[in-house]
This record gives structure tokens, sequence and C-alpha cells, in this order.
């Protein structure tokens, strides 16, 4: 059976699953094992297994990165907590160099939740002011936003888990090693208040983190700082920064070129107008729901339909982001 096939027919038993059932069987971390893809001579990124974790059935856990060198090791992201052993054990398959940096993407934790098992062996964690500022205030167990899949944590106020360098919008944080330059750049609110993508730029490879996604549809988590118009801002800047061959990654889900997320903006924007249409009618969030706006666009996203936790559907969750920032006036 083809690796595609295989995913196929994992996602299909998926979307066949109630979301209690979902609910019920959590993320199966001792089945999660640790993918390898070697994207250029010294960066790799690093993906969890399909089919074990009900936030993303398609990869359990956010993509890491990993740049290795004699200069040591530049991380982005770090997965789940509870698979810090199997991540360590990947890393240290391609280098059994110090890892000296770790910058994460956005605040959720199948991105952060790792931090203090690289912290604690002598990584800098970065990241955004904001994204610190959210982790501090984080509940001693920060699943009750959006779905559990999504933000769980672990013992989430180990203080190593927090970043000790942060920065704010601007310019790009450099960092140079290992024959690279690293760019670290800041994206105004868009899938969270505290987001950064990072761009390789020898290796033309931009790491994007989680305002595209090319399974379900878009989540803008409001509650930690993202905004609809964020999120379309950030898709400008990231086609605006891309060339032609650049290699993009998001956090979850196949690689893409800038050309791709062409279609991704339209879609949103369709959705929004469609939706800004009907608030004008005076519907209510319900109805609006119930007029299954994203019915042209579901044959086209994978995993649309998919339980969303108490959202609904991916496409419901959606929805329901983009009405309630067009009430807001957002």
């Amino acid at each position: 059976m083809t690796p595609a096939r295989h995913l196929f027919l994992e996602l299909f038993v998926a979307a066949a699953i109630p979301a209690s059932a979902w609910a019920q069987a959590g993320i199966q971390y001792d089945k999660i094992e640790i993918k390898t893809d070697k994207v250029a001579p010294n960066l790799y990124m690093l993906s969890g297994s399909e089919g074990v974790d009900p936030g993303h059935p398609d990869g359990a856990g956010g993509r890491i990165g990993v740049l290795a060198g004699p200069d040591g090791i530049f991380m982005v992201d770090s997965q789940y907590l509870q698979i810090g052993d199997k991540v360590l054990a990947a890393v240290r398959r391609i280098d059994p160099g110090p890892i000296r940096f770790l910058v994460n993407t956005h605040i959720h934790g199948d991105h952060t939740a790792g931090n203090a098992t690289f912290a604690k062996l002598g990584a800098v964690l970065l990241a955004r002011e904001e994204l610190r500022e959210g982790m501090v205030r984080q509940p001693a167990t920060a699943a009750t936003a959006a779905t559990s899949a999504t933000l769980a944590t672990g013992p989430a106020r180990d203080p190593a888990r927090l970043p000790v360098v942060t920065y704010g919008m601007g310019d790009p944080v450099r960092f140079r090693m290992n024959g690279e330059t690293v760019e670290l750049i800041p994206v105004r609110a868009a899938h969270t208040g505290g987001d950064t993508m990072v761009r390789f730029v020898n290796a033309d490879v931009i790491m994007i983190g989680d305002f595209y996604r090319n399974f379900g549809y878009p989540f803008i988590d409001i509650n930690n700082g993202g905004s609809l118009k964020g999120a379309l801002e950030g898709l400008e800047l990231t086609m605006k920064i891309a060339g032609p061959n650049t290699r993009l990654i998001p956090g979850h889900g196949t690689y893409i070129n800038r050309t791709d997320i062409i279609p991704y903006r339209d879609m949103i924007l369709g959705v929004q107008a469609k939706v800004q249409q009907l608030i004008a009618q005076g519907k209510t969030l319900q109805e609006v729901l119930a007029a299954k706006v994203t019915t042209p666009y579901d044959a086209k996203v994978p995993g649309g339909l998919l339980p969303a936790g108490a959202a609904g559907t991916s496409a419901d969750r959606f929805v329901s982001m983009v009405y309630s920032q067009l009430k807001g006036g957002q």
C-alpha cells in the first residue's frame, strides 16, 4: 500500500469516528512516532504519526524544524511534552551536538509544550513577547480553550518552558549559523497574537506556522489574540516574502509554494463575504451555520467536515470565528 493510500484510509476512518469518541480516546502519545524529512543539506523537518491525535489526524502535533551543523542546533517548535524523549532521540539521530536555540511559532501546546525538555539541555528559548505573556497567564492545565488536542500542555507551570528572549513587531530577528541565515519574522495577530514565521534564507524555506493549514478549515484562535484580518495579512506577507521556488512548510500538513496560498486566501474571502451578507440580513450565528456557507469549498478542503471539538466540524468552527470577528467589527 502506498503512503498516500495508507494516509487516506486512516483519515477516512477518522472521519467516521464521532467527536465524543475522539474526546474519550484522546491523544495516543505512546503510538506517536517521529518521522524525519531532509529538506536541505543541513535542514530537517520532524512530524508525528497520522491517525493518533484527534486534533491533528493528518500528523500528531506540530511540525518541528531542525537546523544542524558545527555551530550547534537551531530548533523550531518542540511538540508535546509527553513525547519529548522521542523528539530528542530524533534530533540526536540528525546531530549529537548542542541544542543552542529553540523558537516557538505560536503558543499552542502542540508547538510549545516540549519547551522545557530542550531548555533543560541548555537551549535558549525565543518567541514573541505576546507568546510569553500568554504562557505566563495559562492556567495549571491549559486545555480549557478550543480543543484539548490543540492546546494540551501538560504541567503548564514549569518555568523552564517560558521563552527567555522575546521580541515584538518590526524587523526580523536574524541568526547566522551553520552557513545559514535564519530570520524570525513576526506576523501581526493571525493564528494567534504571537505568531512568527521562520525563514531559512539560503535553503529557500519558510516555516509559516499555523495561519495556513491544508487539512481542515483555518483555525484562528481569538482567545489567544488571533484575528481574521491578521490571518489574511499574514498570507499576503508570506506571498510577498516567498520567491517562486520557496518551499513553504506549514505547522501541519503538506508543503506548499506561494501560488497555493491564492485559492486558500480566496476561500477565506469568499466565506467572509457570504457571512457578512447574512449578518447584514440580520441572521443569527445558528442561522449562518445552517446556511452551510462553506459548501462550495468542502470537497476541496480535506478534513473540513471532521469534528473539531465542541464547535462542531472544522467548517463550523471557522464560520463561527468569521461571524464573531465580523460582528465585532474586526
